[in-house]
């Protein structure tokens, strides 16, 4: 089943209410949220009420919350082979 992954882009300070209340019925609270949708005629109609203030995908799976911050996580760039505490008693 695809979802329209929605990311509000652009700030609703200063908007007539009714587009923010078009942001609040999606779920989309601050910028740079990102809310995930079923397809459907009613939500794409919303999305084209507030096309200017977000970015749309439609994309196969939903994410869920902990997935997409795993995502937002950069790579470290180094590995750990061995911890810290096990090294120290390697020594000893």
């Amino acid at each position: 089943m695809p979802f329209f992954k929605i990311t509000q882009i652009r700030s609703a300070i200063g908007l007539p209410k009714k587009t923010t209340g078009v942001l609040k019925a999606l779920g989309l609270r601050k910028r740079m949220a990102t809310v995930f949708h079923p397809v459907s005629p009613q939500v794409a109609g919303q999305i084209m009420a507030i096309k200017e203030l977000v970015a749309v995908s439609e994309v196969e799976q939903a994410l869920t919350k902990s997935e997409m911050r795993a995502n937002r996580r950069p790579h470290p760039g180094y590995y750990i082979e061995t911890p810290a505490s096990e090294a120290l008693d390697a020594r000893i």
